[in-house]
């Protein structure tokens, strides 16, 4: 499967943190930059931070119930080969991350079946990393 690298503008209202928890947590590549936004390598695709004031699902996250777990909306992330979701899952375990919902295996058994995990950055953005063993689960149904 070959995709195309998204692109993705988000807020952030402390640029020097998230600018750390981008670059050194994840690892991320810097790219250009100025006084108030910085681009990242964020697995293949263009993450943009933008400085800006805090924004409503930054101060207060809305979710919904999935699999027995409140997944907060809006959120973004990547797809990664189960591996490398391991990987980082212990990286980030070992950082000691807090996360939203720790790293588990959703819909076990089911269609669907992914292993996923949800965190939010240091301005409350929500990000969630998942992977499937069989990528063709992706979009079934």
């Amino acid at each position: 499967m070959s995709l195309a690298p998204f692109h993705l503008a988000i807020p952030v209202y402390d640029l020097a943190a998230a600018r750390h928890f981008y670059g050194e947590v994840f690892g991320c590549p810097e790219g250009r930059s100025s006084e108030h936004w910085v681009d990242f390598d964020f697995f293949g695709h263009q993450l943009v931070i933008h400085e800006a004031p805090k924004t409503d699902s930054q101060e207060q996250a809305h979710s919904n119930p999935v699999d027995g777990h409140d997944v907060p909306v809006p959120h973004f992330g990547v797809v990664l080969a189960w591996e490398d979701w391991e990987r980082l899952a212990e990286r980030l375990k070992a950082r000691g991350t807090t996360f939203v919902i720790e790293p588990y295996v959703r819909f076990k058994g089911q269609v669907g079946e992914q292993a996923t995990l949800f965190l939010l950055d240091p301005c409350g953005n929500a990000l969630e990393f998942k992977a499937f063993k069989d990528i063709g689960q992706l979009f079934a149904k």
